[in-house]
């Protein structure tokens, strides 16, 4: 596996530049993009979804069937997009966050800017990296290739929001699609509140595809159709509960419309047949090498991705690779992969469930009915496993099983599947050395003052392989492991300190209190992921004289860490779980008055975790924004 930065350095920039001679045709690329919305196309078969402009391009370009977002919320998925690279290798996976990164490091469109490429953006952005250079030409509700010189051409993305999961809950609506025809997935409760909002969903679908015509129509009208290669795709799986914010193949699967025109042909992938489908894997970390690719750049050889079409097509991969960290204020490290048919989901916080109470989802109808439902015992054990802990692994067959309820994890016949896809996911964390591993307020302190990615790709500074292995033995492993994981609280290493506190958590109140001791000792530790962890344990595991211990370090840890976004968020989760009312902490009003002013040194894209987190515990305090 490849890894590294999309970028050329100085020299290279301005060679790129220098060879991109305006006698040298080249194509127009445009992609029209949207929110939240899986293949619910009928170009893809969907037979309840009106789509006829969508339909129509399609019809004179190539789908494809098998293409994962990577993440499945879209700060990250926009991330992996504009950087060619997995959010897991620059520290970038937890939704609005903001990393750096390393010197040097170039975004895609500013390498088809410096080869003479006029690149607009219409207009969302909402990427997890700092942007130290100029991205676009324009980026802007505004931007359109109209504004580029004369003969230039043009890179431009139109992005439209009618389908984004807020959307999809907005009342009063006026219904289009009948929802008592709505196919409603196995896992979701047949409840008339679901019914409308899958509904109002393909209604907003509708109005997606009026939209992208009409950029089409631009197109048309501009003379520009033989001129331009279009893509169409969305930021990741829909809006619905169980579909966004899940690393499954309903959370990540995205639809993926190509049409060259005759003129451009030669850069068409092999496989490209007008009306057609192709079965490759496509992950979002190959647009920015195809997009390069296109223009006749030749991609670096050190990016993630694998262009797909153009003059530097490469072979497509045998898997695509999902991931979920922090959604809003809620943490959480799973990994994903598929090879087409089956899905591998690798959960390292097995405890918790994947209906996490994130405040944003449940505005949502269908996740407020579907908790009802689950909290009065009215459902299927398909619609219950939502809201329950999870394995540490599943399996599921997409042919048999295309709402992935059935986890054949445990079954013999599919072992082999289990093991291939198992060593798929560890090869890729070792490969992109993943930092997500790392819990996110401990993989900024090792950071220090560097990129997420120069710590990560530091021998001396992290290991991902042993990291994966220690995460996958506390998630994973049993009681057979209790003397390596008790071993390892006293390790040098955060990261192994940390999972080795979770795994004891874990493996229940006998693991706990046999390393009651040492897990105490951690209390103090230099790493407020490690604190965490080990209160946790202690508070929920431990004893009745473990707990009042835990909760102090837990409120020393939020006034020590007041300034550090991250960590305080965590703090509050942990908190939470512990089930602590507020009117217990320790020295309460000295703690609440550390939060509510604005702190310097907090991340504006992470401040409202925070306040999500206040509210749910009860406690109505709004951060000061800037």
């Amino acid at each position: 596996m490849r890894f590294a930065i999309l970028f050329f350095a100085g020299a290279a920039l301005t060679c790129s530049a220098a060879t991109s001679r305006a006698d040298v045709e080249r194509p127009n690329v445009l992609w029209i993009t949207a929110e939240d919305h899986g293949p619910h196309l009928g170009c893809y078969g969907d037979a309840y979804a009106t789509t006829p402009r969508l339909d129509a391009l399609a019809r004179r370009g190539m789908i494809y069937d098998r293409v994962w977002s990577v993440v499945p919320v879209c700060a990250p998925a926009r991330t992996a997009i504009i950087t060619g690279l997995y959010p897991s290798a620059t520290g970038a996976e937890h939704m609005r966050s903001l990393v750096t990164l390393p010197h040097g490091m170039r975004l895609f469109p500013e390498l088809l800017r410096a080869a003479g490429y006029y690149c607009t953006n219409n207009s969302k952005e909402d990427y997890n990296v700092a942007q130290p250079n100029r991205v676009w030409d324009e980026s802007s509700p505004r931007a359109h290739w109209r504004k580029r010189a004369a003969g230039q051409p043009f890179f431009a993305v139109f992005n439209f929001t009618q389908s984004h999961e807020s959307q999809i809950r907005r009342r009063p609506h006026r219904a289009v699609h009948d929802p008592a025809q709505v196919r409603v997935p196995a896992y979701h409760p047949d409840l008339p509140e679901v019914r409308q909002d899958w509904a109002q969903y393909y209604d907003q679908l509708t109005e997606v595809d009026t939209a992208a015509g009409r950029v089409l129509d631009e197109l048309a009208a501009d003379g520009l159709d033989d001129d331009t290669i279009v893509c169409y795709f969305a930021d990741h799986g829909p809006g619905m509960p169980r579909s966004k914010r899940s690393p499954c193949n309903s959370g990540l699967q995205v639809p993926l419309i190509v049409a060259v025109p005759d003129k451009w042909r030669q850069l068409a992938p092999a496989d490209y047949q007008p009306g057609g489908r192709s079965s490759r894997l496509v992950s979002f970390v190959d647009l920015a090498p195809t997009v390069l690719s296109l223009a006749g750049i030749e991609p670096p050889a050190t990016g993630h991705g694998r262009a797909f079409a153009g003059k530097f097509v490469q072979p497509g991969g045998d898997c695509l690779h999902g991931l979920r960290g922090r959604m809003d204020e809620r943490y959480d490290c799973v990994r994903s992969a598929t090879d087409g048919r089956f899905v591998y989901v690798r959960n390292f916080r097995p405890e918790l469930p994947a209906g996490q109470h994130v405040e944003y989802m449940f505005a949502t109808g269908t996740t407020r009915v579907w908790k009802q439902a689950f909290d009065e015992g009215g459902l299927t054990p398909e619609q219950a496993q939502f809201w329950q802990p999870r394995p540490a692994e599943e399996l599921y067959d997409l042919a048999d099983d295309p709402d992935e309820v059935h986890n054949l994890a445990g079954l013999p016949e599919h072992a082999a599947t289990l093991v291939r896809l198992r060593a798929a996911v560890r090869q890729q964390a070792i490969d992109v050395c993943d930092v997500g591993l790392l819990p996110e307020a401990e993989m900024r302190r090792s950071a220090g003052n560097d990129a997420p990615w120069t710590m990560g790709h530091d021998p001396g500074r992290y290991d991902a392989e042993l990291t994966f292995e220690i995460a996958d033995l506390a998630s994973r492993g049993g009681t057979d492991d209790l003397a390596r994981l008790t071993e390892l609280l006293t390790s040098d290493a955060a990261a192994m300190r940390y999972w080795a506190a979770r795994g004891l958590g874990r493996l229940g109140p006998g693991a706990v209190r046999n390393a009651a001791a040492q897990l105490g000792k951690l209390l103090q530790d230099e790493s407020s992921s490690v604190v965490c962890a080990a209160a946790e344990a202690l508070a929920i595991q431990g004893t009745a004289a473990d707990r009042e211990p835990s909760i102090a370090a837990l409120a020393r840890l939020l006034t020590q860490q007041a300034d550090e976004t991250y960590a305080v968020m965590e703090v509050l989760n942990a908190w939470e779980r512990i089930a602590v009312t507020a009117t217990e902490w320790p020295r309460r009003e000295e703690l609440l008055a550390t939060l509510p002013a604005h702190k310097p040194n907090w991340e504006a894209r992470g401040r409202d975790g925070v306040d999500k987190l206040l509210r749910n515990l009860g406690l109505p305090i709004a951060t000061k924004g800037d």
